[in-house]
């Protein structure tokens, strides 16, 4: 089968590691397959074509979508001599491009057929990527645009609440497949330093979403063995503020805390974890999860948040997350009611402001109120930096508070570390996904051709921006 894969880029990455697995499982099968992106890239284990085109507009003119569709057009008949009989398009409708979720509803209105896999949805607290769509793309195409409805258009998601989202806003169950990412088999082992005190590893690269305050805090809580550590460094110039904010406070305080790890050390990341104590995330928003899943493949156990919406698919799987929290609470006292109540109220209008959606009322502030506070106590991740901040400062400066606080990350036991590396290493295993893809693929190339059929994409909406869901830390 005559497959084409396509992406804004190639940079290292989520999304990236998952193209590059299904290049290869693909290419393995004996599918004739061609990867577009924007640049070109060596060592991929298929034909990498680049599509300058495809580059992120937002700090440039959109390019014409006729311009885009051609450039396609030419790649792929370059690599594969004829059109392909599946386009795999990644993340299409984000808006990164605003030229291309017009392509992909011209290539769909034209009967071409179509895997649109959505890993990230602009719905999903992207106020600034729906607004360029919005303002983009002409009304009457935008919900054709931005979610095709026709036989020849499938879609793949990665976790069951994505599948749920999108079930109610009518695609048909049979052109929607559950496709969560592979996670691969460990690299080969690699001498690792002996570090002297136990290391307690965030493996991200530190961008707002993954709550670095909630990991200064167990840092404050620290014992003298303790030492905790970041992977990598946001290279974004707006995440850069909010990463350097942390930076300071953790000097300010003398928190045991080492930044951009890879940097500092010059370690590879097999390396940092395999030097690691316990691996910790505590990120308030995942579109996949992998954080949840690879550290056990590596032999190492992951703690700190969990985020039942996304690892209810993973515990269906036998996966042991019970460790985790879903919740730090903290005294609303620390802070002050009126400061939260004022910060939540602030944040929950100018969210709905800026998708173009009516002013909130009372109903909807009780609603992220009863979210937030249970007891009188308030969950530390729906905070913001300020009231973090202010949080982190009250926990450091009184020892007895430290002291019934104590050190609360749990870490599972080496049983539950080798049953849940089994129970990864079955059910998302790369030649698990590379089957289901395919089953995928001769699914979309059975599917009759027929007109493209409107969707209510402010279904999406009410889906992702109930108030209940609402963190300062993704505005």
């Amino acid at each position: 089968m005559r497959i084409a894969i396509v992406h804004y880029h190639l940079r290292p990455g989520g999304v990236t590691r998952v193209i590059e697995q299904t290049a290869r499982l693909l290419h393995q099968a004996g599918h004739q397959v061609v990867v577009l992106a924007q640049e070109e890239v060596q060592g991929f284990p298929v034909p990498v074509c680049p599509v300058p085109q495809l580059a992120y507009d937002e700090d440039r003119e959109p390019v014409a979508f006729t311009e885009l569709k051609a450039a396609l057009l030419e790649a792929v008949h370059s690599v594969l001599g004829d059109l392909p009989e599946v386009w795999h398009f990644h993340n299409h409708h984000l808006g990164k491009n605003l030229a291309l979720p017009r392509v992909v509803a011209e290539l769909a209105r034209r009967g071409q057929r179509l895997l649109l896999q959505i890993h990230d949805f602009p719905e999903d607290f992207r106020p600034y990527n729906y607004r360029r769509l919005k303002q983009y793309l002409p009304e009457p195409a935008f919900p054709h645009c931005l979610y095709p409805n026709a036989p020849q258009v499938h879609y793949a998601v990665l976790n069951g609440r994505d599948r749920r989202f999108l079930r109610r806003l009518g695609v048909p169950r049979e052109r929607l497949h559950w496709l969560p990412n592979p996670v691969g088999l460990p690299p080969e082992p690699e001498t690792s330093p002996s570090w002297p005190a136990r290391l307690w590893l965030y493996p991200t690269r530190a961008i707002r979403r993954k709550n670095l305050g909630e990991f200064l805090l167990w840092a404050a809580l620290a014992g003298p063995e303790d030492h905790f550590a970041t992977s990598l460094a946001p290279e974004n110039p707006r995440e850069q503020v909010f990463y350097r904010h942390w930076v300071d406070l953790a000097q300010s305080l003398k928190l045991p805390v080492t930044f951009d790890l890879a940097k500092s050390s010059g370690l590879t990341f097999t390396a940092m974890v395999q030097a690691a104590h316990c691996l910790v995330t505590t990120s308030v928003a995942e579109g996949f999860g992998m954080a949840f899943l690879e550290p056990w493949v590596l032999g190492k156990p992951v703690t700190g948040r969990n985020l039942p919406e996304i690892t209810v698919d993973f515990e269906a799987a036998g996966i042991d997350l019970s460790h985790m929290y879903a919740r730090l609470d903290v005294p609303v006292a620390w802070l002050g009611r009126a400061a939260i109540w004022e910060r939540m109220t602030a944040a929950l209008s100018r969210l709905y402001r800026d998708y173009g959606l009516r002013a909130p009322g009372a109903d909807q502030f009780q609603r992220v109120w009863r979210a937030w506070v249970t007891d009188d106590r308030v969950d530390f991740g729906r905070l913001d930096e300020p009231l973090q901040s202010r949080a982190i400062r009250h926990l450091h400066a009184d020892a007895k508070i430290r002291r019934q606080w104590g050190q609360c990350l749990q870490v599972p036991s080496r049983d539950t570390v080798r049953r849940n590396r089994r129970k990864v290493t079955e059910g998302f295993a790369p030649e698990r996904y590379g089957r289901a893809l395919d089953r995928c693929y001769q699914q979309l190339a059975a599917a009759g051709i027929g007109p493209l059929e409107p969707l209510d994409p402010d279904q999406m909406l009410r889906c992702f921006l109930r108030p209940e869901r609402l963190s300062l830390l993704r505005l």
